[in-house]
């Protein structure tokens, strides 16, 4: 084992780092004066076992082929809670965080979280830092790793409101296993950002693809690449298990409460010659296969971290994967207010030859500056898809109005209880994990709770399982206790390959009491499975019908029928428990829904194309600017607004009431039956909020309300 130390000295030296980096770090000398100090990463987790919970091993071959575990049990127990935000990216290449998690990242940077970026390859690829209406460039791995580097460090410097040629604080950084990463660290009035490189190589001796060839591959090690100008000088190697410590050991480290990943299981894409962009998505998917390796490293990371970090439960982070290049597929979702600054944070990473930066291999990466992000054919930077949409909460209310919220922290289920301030209490453990971030629900006719989720029943690589399937939590009595997880399957049966390709599940009480459960399949179509009155499920059904994104809507209509609405490519897709049929209320020639698609009343809400205008199809537009999608309850919509801040509206009125507090994706919008609309979500610190906004023209409390936030 590599972590050899007690898990209580590690979180002693830990806890002394951290503090002895709050008093030391910032904006250092640059390259010319750098200061260099050495930080310790490593030395207490205590793994244990040769196969390390979660269907996790720590070798591949025959106990790759052991089966996999049961959910998580419900413990009740209290679960940990997070203190503090911190903010933690995990990379393929440096800019996939520009191109894919921004809108989002920048707006925890404003906001003043910590953000680390770890980037696990170089970013070298064949050498070349292309320059725009020039000859080709000798290749030089080096020295386009180190520009790309110094990209990132201008972007971020802008991002902090600081200069473009800002100099940051460059050292080493010791990792588990005797390796080494580069860091870089810039703070600007309490905000701060560290850039981790790991910088292994993108491509094998054999031109095989890196990282991908270490997921899968046993018996190889992987060289790092030796960037220009970096504190780092000796090229050193990593095998399968060296790359999993060692980002366990910085989650260990740096302990964040909130995960930025990459797409573990891109979409099944059979691009044709002109609509696969070459030399980016792997041939089948919708994505490169560097991104998905190091999301399968950084899920696998994440699950070992919160099995084995704490024996009073799992560390309290949320996740957020995104989207890569299958954005290249589907309608651009960001309006130009939005998309403008997304873009501007690309033109410092791309930089220009021109630029006097003080990195003599290179000022940036040269093809991706200037006006390239928004003229090229890609699309990359013009949406920002969830992998996993949906909601983060499930609520329920008792009867003397009180609310219980249930959500996925450290990868587990967990329950809130509102207390008499109307804030949330301490979390409760309901196990289930490791599941993705979004819940399903649906209460049955006696008022008892069911929970669905996607849960990575293994994630394994070194050729073993890497699988996914939908579990359940029902609850024996309602506002009681709950009964042990249960799996209902893949809708794909036992094709692991396409079993990944599987989206949240979604679910509704229709009112003959039974339950309909909804899952987008690996044909990006949506099955269903239906829970009988007396409990008992009937197999997976697929219900045909087009291609859609993930993020369906189900609801019981007005005409007391079940009906599941998706956003495809040109229209919006509808379904009844019988099979596909045109959406009611949308004409011949409506505009394509860019994301999920809102439901009240009957009537339909979505946002079109790179456009900041909500429609109502039945009716017209909706006054409420913004961007990605709203939710519906009673007579009010919640969505964000082109500032990123949650909006809440009344669609009789149009009068709206903007929340001051940071919010993740996925809030959710309730109808309370003593106090009207409840918005509800949680914190980039993992904690939940409640907000009772009154959309009236008097001021009102939000999620910022010290009365209303944990």
């Amino acid at each position: 084992m590599r972590f050899r130390h007690a898990r209580a000295a590690w979180a002693d030296r830990a806890k002394r780092h951290t503090e002895d980096s709050a008093r030391t770090g910032g904006a250092g000398t640059g390259r010319a004066g750098t200061a260099r100090r050495a930080v310790l990463v490593g030395g207490g987790v205590g793994l244990g076992g040769a196969v390390v919970g979660y269907g996790l091993s720590r070798a591949g071959g025959a106990s790759a082929k052991a089966p996999t575990a049961g959910p998580a049990p419900v413990t009740g127990r209290p679960a940990v809670q997070g203190r503090r935000a911190l903010v933690m990216q995990v990379l393929a290449h440096p800019d996939d965080d520009l191109y894919f998690m921004n809108p989002d990242t920048q707006y925890a940077v404003a906001a003043g979280a910590p953000l680390v970026c770890v980037y696990v390859t170089a970013g070298e690829a064949n050498g070349v830092n292309k320059i725009p209406g020039r000859p080709p460039q000798p290749a030089d791995k080096s020295a386009y790793s180190s520009a790309r580097h110094q990209g990132l460090r201008q972007s971020y410097a802008t991002q902090l409101g600081l200069p473009v040629f800002t100099r940051w604080n460059e050292s080493v950084l010791s990792l588990p296993g005797g390796h080494r990463a580069e860091l870089n660290t810039l703070e600007h009035q309490g905000r701060r950002v560290e850039l981790v490189h790991l910088d292994l190589a993108m491509h094998t001796p054999f031109r095989r693809m890196g990282v991908p060839a270490l997921w899968q591959q046993t018996g190889l090690r992987l060289a790092t690449v030796v960037a220009d100008g970096s504190p780092l000088r000796t090229v050193r190697s990593y095998d399968h298990e060296e790359l999993l410590d060692v980002l366990v050991g910085l989650f260990a480290h740096y302990r964040p409460t909130l995960v930025h990943t990459l797409d573990p299981d891109p979409d099944i894409q059979l691009s044709d010659r002109l609509t696969r962009i070459r030399d980016s998505e792997q041939p089948g998917y919708s994505d490169h296969a560097d991104h998905t390796a190091v999301a399968s490293f950084t899920w696998a990371a994440l699950a070992r971290w919160a099995r084995a970090e704490s024996p009073d439960g799992p560390p309290p982070f949320t996740t957020v994967a995104y989207r890569g290049y299958y954005n290249h597929h589907w309608p651009d979702n960001l309006p130009p207010a939005v998309l403008g600054p997304k873009a501007a944070h690309l033109v410092p990473y791309g930089g220009s030859p021109e630029w006097k930066c003080g990195n003599a291999a290179g000022c940036g990466d040269y093809n991706v500056g200037g006006d390239r992000p928004l003229t090229n054919r890609k699309h990359w930077v013009r949406s920002t898809h969830y992998r996993h949409p949906g909601p983060r909460l499930a609520l329920t209310e008792a009867a003397d109005g009180r609310l219980t919220a249930y959500g996925v922290l450290g990868m587990r289920v967990v329950r809130w209880r509102e207390s008499a301030d109307g804030t949330f209490g301490e979390p409760a453990d309901l196990g289930g994990g490791p599941l993705a971030p979004a819940l399903g629900s649906a209460v049955l006719d006696d008022g008892r709770l069911l929970l669905f989720a996607l849960r990575f029943a293994a994630v394994r690589g070194l050729g073993g399982a890497n699988t996914r399937e939908i579990v359940a939590l029902e609850q024996r009595a309602p506002g009681g206790r709950f009964k042990a997880w249960t799996g209902l399957g893949n809708p794909e049966g036992t094709d692991a390959d396409r079993g990944r390709r599987i989206g949240v599940p979604v679910a509704v009480t229709a009112p003959d009491g039974r339950v309909h459960l909804f899952v987008r399949n690996a044909d990006q179509g949506i099955s269903t499975r239906v829970r009988e009155t007396g409990g008992a499920w009937s197999p997976w059904r697929d219900l045909g019908g087009g291609q859609v994104q993930d993020g369906l809507t189900a609801v019981v209509g007005a005409d007391g029928e079940v009906h599941v609405y998706a956003p495809g490519r040109d229209t919006v897709h509808h379904w009844t428990p019988r099979g596909p049929s045109p959406a009611p209320g949308v004409g011949t020639g409506a505009a394509a829904p860019a994301d999920a698609i809102a439901v009240a009343d009957g009537r339909l809400y979505y946002r079109p194309p790179a456009s900041a205008t909500l429609l109502a199809p039945a009716g017209g537009a909706v006054a409420f600017p913004g961007y990605g999608p709203v939710v519906a309850a009673g007579s009010h919509l919640l969505g964000r607004a082109l500032d990123g801040r949650l909006r809440l509206v009344h669609r009789g009125t149009g009068k709206h009431v903007t929340s001051q507090a940071d919010a993740l994706d996925g809030s959710v919008l309730h109808a309370s039956r003593r106090r009207g609309p409840v918005a509800a979500g949680l914190t980039p610190e993992g904690r939940p909020w409640l907000w009772q906004p009154d959309p009236s023209p008097r001021p009102s409390k939000s999620p910022g309300s010290p009365a209303r936030k944990v």
